[in-house]
């Protein structure tokens, strides 16, 4: 097995998972590049990107171009003489001449060409997939388009949230690209069937409405959207309650936008006469707490709840 010189290119948690286990191989990226500090918080201060901490802690070389496009940017990359350059949950589109400079492998966490695009992992618990799993493929200028040369699946279970599967993810997606470096499998050609997109998560991905989905749906983007984005619940008065975790309630079905005290336990009344138990919510400004602390401090909101 010979090392093959790398340029690691990612943002993210899942990206700063798989730069871990890349850094330890015998791979080792001379250079990461990462997105910008941005403002962050309630108090805008600037943080770094996951990645950036994970390199600065393995002692890697960071850069944090504007735009990875850009002259200086390709230079930079250039310069650590890459054999292949890396892009994991990088953000922020690849474009040519930097496409064409260097070999590029893309570690992408679905069963392509299911879910191309920006939240696959959410986007498969939302539609209820039993499975998804870790693509490596070869960058192009098509959306996660590419050919494929290590495909590998991993089960969707009843409980799964993004955190927990985007580790399970992750720790695939590490395994596939060491061996994808390792091999150098042949790659081969999407088929055009079966192709769909994960669209970025917009605020209105957020929102649960239970008069329109039942309590298995909201049940699935409440596990799809936590720990990192969270789902709302909005309520008659025009504020939101945040919903970051919840469960089947099969032994109570309230009116469908009712959401009430049933036996101690916070229970939405969802479509298709199903009911949704909320076990961590987030009142208007306030911490995360567990839905017996909330009933025991909020009034519960009268009328019916319904997104505006």
């Amino acid at each position: 097995m010979s090392r093959v010189r790398t340029v690691y290119l990612g943002t993210s948690d899942f990206a700063a998972a798989v730069l871990e286990q890349l850094a330890g191989s015998p791979h080792r990226p001379a250079l990461v590049v990462t997105r910008p500090d941005r403002p962050k918080g309630r108090g805008r201060k600037l943080e770094s990107p996951p990645v950036a901490h994970t390199a600065r802690a393995l002692g890697i070389d960071i850069a944090q171009p504007e735009d990875v496009n850009a002259e200086d940017a390709r230079a930079q990359i250039a310069a650590a003489v890459p054999d292949t350059v890396i892009v994991c949950a990088f953000g922020a589109l690849i474009k040519e001449p930097l496409l064409s400079e260097h070999d590029m492998l893309n570690v992408h966490p679905s069963l392509l060409p299911r879910w191309r695009g920006a939240a696959p992992i959410e986007r498969a618990i939302m539609a209820g997939d039993a499975d998804t799993g870790v693509a490596i493929m070869r960058l192009t200028a098509g959306l996660d388009s590419g050919p494929v040369c290590l495909l590998e699946r991993e089960p969707i279970r009843a409980d799964d949230t993004f955190g927990s599967l985007s580790t399970r993810l992750a720790e695939l997606g590490s395994t596939l690209l060491l061996r994808a470096l390792d091999e150098r499998p042949p790659f081969v050609e999407q088929t055009d069937d079966g192709v769909t997109y994960a669209e970025k998560i917009t605020a209105e991905d957020r929102l649960l409405d239970p008069l329109a989905s039942s309590a298995a749906q909201l049940a699935r983007t409440v596990r799809a959207l936590s720990p990192h984005i969270g789902a709302r619940l909005p309520l008659p008065d025009g504020s939101f309650l945040g919903v970051w975790g919840a469960q089947l309630a099969a032994d109570a079905a309230p009116e469908p936008g009712t959401l009430g005290n049933q036996g101690g336990r916070l229970v939405l009344g969802c479509a298709g006469s199903s009911a949704l138990e909320l076990t961590l919510v987030q009142p208007p400004g306030r911490r995360q707490m567990q839905a017996a602390d909330y009933l025991r401090g909020h009034g519960l909101p009268g009328g019916t709840v319904r997104p505006r």
